[in-house]
């Protein structure tokens, strides 16, 4: 069976890794467009490599909660593809094999002349540090007006899927969140959040629960 799993920030948010940003707008104190955004790195990229180099620290220090490891232990019985917003590795240290990251990876970096050129980066990330071509690196993050280069990749794999689980994501951030739309009729979905924004139906199936607990459930489900 083909199973697609979009996970978002929730997913995240129970390792430890703060979400997004705070009822606020905030994010750690930042305004996001200053550190999310091309127009804020042109501005101070100081700044924004600085803002990275804090969260790529703290990702070292946390681990996989069990929503993870139940993803990766439903790879033994069927064809998974993780689709997630979340930039972090927590659903590859799991143990899945099979990740499509929307929104970049915060252990990589690229170079800010060429976009395909990408590199793995595990440490601070510093002005001067450049590409081949001499052009300063910049994290492999995709900011507010930028393209998403996966959503194609990731609308085939929905298309495909006979089962579509989605977790820790409100599904109101575009693009990502019109990917339930190429889910085949026959489909069925289960949704795992603590606040559903969507009902249940014959269809879909919701869990009103944190990912540690809910996607266990639905992975014993369907074993």
């Amino acid at each position: 069976m083909k199973i697609a799993v979009l996970t978002g920030a929730g997913v995240s948010a129970e390792s430890g890794i703060k979400t997004f940003r705070d009822s606020d707008g905030l994010w750690e104190g930042h305004d996001v467009m200053e550190v999310a955004s091309p127009e804020g790195f042109a501005r101070n990229p100081a700044v924004v490599l600085d803002f990275y180099n804090q969260r790529r620290r703290q990702l070292v220090t946390v681990q996989p909660n069990a929503a993870h490891l139940a993803l990766a232990e439903l790879e033994k019985n069927h064809n998974v593809t993780i689709i997630t917003q979340n930039v972090d590795d927590l659903h590859e240290r799991a143990g899945s094999t099979n990740v499509i990251h929307l929104h970049g990876e915060l252990l990589k970096a690229r170079s800010s002349f060429d976009e395909d050129l990408i590199l793995d980066w595990k440490t601070d990330l510093n002005l001067g540090d450049c590409c081949k071509h001499n052009h300063q690196l910049r994290p492999h993050i995709v900011w507010f007006g930028e393209m998403v280069p996966m959503i194609e990749t990731a609308a085939e794999v929905v298309e495909r899927a006979d089962v579509l689980i989605i977790v820790g994501t409100s599904m109101q951030v575009y693009p990502a969140a019109g990917l339930v739309q190429y889910a085949k009729m026959d489909a069925h979905i289960y949704f795992v959040d603590p606040k559903p924004t969507i009902s249940e139906n014959k269809r879909i199936t919701v869990l009103a629960e944190n990912a540690s607990t809910g996607v266990p459930k639905v992975v014993e489900l369907l074993k």
